[in-house]
């Protein structure tokens, strides 16, 4: 029941620590998805919660979701404004040079009938790709990979996801897409704070999933 994975709460807002696995929007072959746990998530409200952001299905932790058509609107435009700050952990499949630094890769989609579509890093800044920026530090490195905290200060998709294994050379653990895909994906949103105007901010965070404990890394 996603009832339990709530991390915050009030008249406007929902934020649920979103289980890896769980995607967010439906998927063509029907299986189930966040729209089959809503009405489970009203809280004596009869309008269902609404997502304002995503979230990829194998990445866990803290999803925004709105309690009414006028707080959507707020929240939304507090992403589209860059107002939003986001903070993710990931392992990486190998060993990152330096300790922290700013990646200012562009992302653009690519399309093939062969492999269906991807993002791709775009140092030319083409028609079509997008500025992507997020900052990021290593926190450990062992056994050949890289526990590395990452800060979006864009929202494009796939991201974090690209920016790792392009800009940095080593790819999320476990991604099916840009890495090997071998075990669960080690990819976790980790914090999430929103400013709201003459309200408290939204702030949330959501524990890291005992999938990276059993791959023998944790927060000190």
């Amino acid at each position: 029941m996603l009832a339990n994975h709530v991390l915050f709460l009030d008249g406007e807002a929902l934020v649920i620590d979103k289980p890896a696995g769980l995607p967010v929007d439906r998927p063509r072959d029907g299986s189930l998805s966040l729209e089959n746990h809503l009405d489970g998530l009203t809280f004596g409200f009869k309008r269902w919660p609404v997502p304002v952001h995503r979230l990829d299905r194998d990445t866990s932790g803290c999803l925004l979701l709105s309690r009414n058509p006028k707080a959507h609107a707020k929240l939304q435009q507090a992403f589209e404004q860059g107002l939003v700050r986001k903070r993710y952990l990931a392992v990486l499949d190998g060993v990152v040079e330096g300790e922290s630094g700013l990646i200012d890769l562009a992302l653009a989609k690519v399309s093939t009938i062969e492999t269906g579509w991807r993002m791709v890093g775009d140092p030319l800044g083409a028609k079509g790709s997008k500025p992507s920026r997020t900052a990021w530090r290593v926190l450990e490195i062992k056994d050949g990979r890289s526990f590395v905290e990452f800060l979006p200060e864009t929202g494009r998709t796939h991201q974090i996801r690209v920016h790792a294994a392009e800009a940095l050379g080593a790819a999320v653990v476990g991604d099916p897409i840009y890495g090997k895909g071998e075990g669960a994906t080690l990819l976790h949103a980790a914090e999430l704070t929103v400013p709201r105007v003459g309200k408290e901010p939204i702030i949330a965070k959501a524990p890291l999933p005992e999938r990276f404990v059993a791959a023998g890394f944790s927060e000190q």
